[in-house]
């Protein structure tokens, strides 16, 4: 998967979040690209973010960047952790939920 914007290492932290447990990207519904943040996006690209609708969070749209599996959103949200490889997520990012979902 390829992470867009201005990730500083290969776990998808950027140089705007770049904390131990910043390893989300999210894939934003208006271009269907993984950014690690919301800046990420705005600063790429010349569009407006478009929320995912409450109706979408069983969407694939969260990367964890220490094994690369894709989870949902409803997923990301309930658990702060990957599925997969258990890897903790930042809880602090809950309070940008707004910028990216129907809340």
């Amino acid at each position: 998967m390829k992470i867009f914007g201005f990730p500083v290492d290969s776990t998808g932290r950027c140089k705007h979040y770049h904390g131990e447990n910043d390893i989300v990207s999210i894939k934003f519904k208006c271009c269907n690209r993984y950014y690690p943040c919301y800046k990420c996006h705005d600063e790429s690209t010349d569009h407006e973010r478009q929320l995912w609708g409450k109706g979408e969070f069983n969407e694939k749209a969260i990367l964890c960047g220490n094994c690369l599996n894709e989870l949902t959103i409803d997923e990301y949200m309930h658990n702060q952790k990957c599925s997969n490889c258990n890897a903790t997520f930042n809880p602090n990012c809950a309070k940008h939920y707004n910028r990216y979902f129907e809340i």
